[in-house]
């Protein structure tokens, strides 16, 4: 089942909860890894297929690589700076994931701010641990149940050619959101999401975007980067980036983002 971009919703709560607390001001532009092209029409293959069609193979093809994922690690670089490069806090963290939903997490080192890093690096952490272990579970998966989709066009993302899809929330819930989804044409993986919480988080949050990117590794796919920006009553924008690298998956390693024979997280979030 393909998740939310949970870990993106749980920074825009994260960082919600410590508006009020936080000391330190620091801004960002725009959001990682914006998209100007031009949409192209759809194909004759895909002319006939309806978003929920779409969503139901990419499920599918998740499905069938979730099968192949034994376990992986993962080093994590949680950073919140400024748009010239000051960087306010940062915390570089270990995860270890371990089928079916096991995620253990390990810091590795921290620099800058104390209260930065207590109030929105370690709370978001801490929130993904609690949330792969089932005790803050909730259902936000992107699926036909939760959203409407519908494929707007096809579109290049680096390497990967892609079918775009609006998707729209079924309800008002802060845990699902509306926005864009870019899925692979050929592997019917994730490849993008961007979008804004569909109901509105907090009197002091005038706006919250965020972007996810994946990245393919062999047959697999797994988080690239991060970025959420939120737009902070009074205070200016907000913004944190998590870098993700150095993955080991089913005993294999890789380094950066080149490809291996084998290994990786899906299509979908873990």
């Amino acid at each position: 089942m393909v998740a939310l971009p949970s870990l993106m919703t749980r920074t825009l709560i994260v960082m919600v909860m410590c508006t009020s607390t936080m000391a330190v001001s620091f801004a960002a532009d725009k959001t990682a890894g914006e998209v100007t092209e031009t949409l192209s029409p759809l194909q004759p293959p895909f002319q006939s297929m309806t978003g929920n069609e779409l969503f139901q193979k990419l499920l599918e093809h998740n499905r069938l690589r979730d099968l192949r994922l034994e376990q992986y690690s993962a080093v994590r670089t949680y950073q919140v700076t400024n748009t010239q490069g000051k960087l306010y806090a940062q915390e570089v963290v270990h995860v270890q994931y371990q089928a079916p939903d096991r995620k253990t997490f390990a810091v590795d080192s921290e620099e800058g701010s104390t209260l930065v890093r207590d109030l929105v690096l370690k709370r978001l952490v801490e929130s993904e641990a609690e949330t792969s272990s089932g005790r803050a579970h909730r259902d936000s998966s992107i699926k036909p149940a939760n959203y409407e989709f519908t494929i707007l066009g096809e579109q290049d993302i680096g390497t990967y050619h892609c079918l775009v899809v609006a998707a729209v929330p079924r309800r008002n819930d802060k845990y699902l959101f509306e926005g864009k989804i870019w899925i692979d044409a050929q592997d019917f993986a994730i490849v993008r999401i961007a979008g804004q919480p569909a109901q509105r988080l907090s009197f002091w949050i005038t706006r919250a975007d965020f972007v996810r990117q994946y990245q393919k590794i062999g047959e697999f796919w797994l988080p690239e980067r991060d970025e959420t920006l939120v737009h902070v009553r009074l205070n200016g924008n907000k913004a944190l980036i998590i870098d993700h690298r150095n993955y080991s998956i089913n005993s294999v390693a890789d380094s950066g983002t080149q490809q291996l024979p084998r290994g990786g997280e899906t299509g979908g979030q873990k």
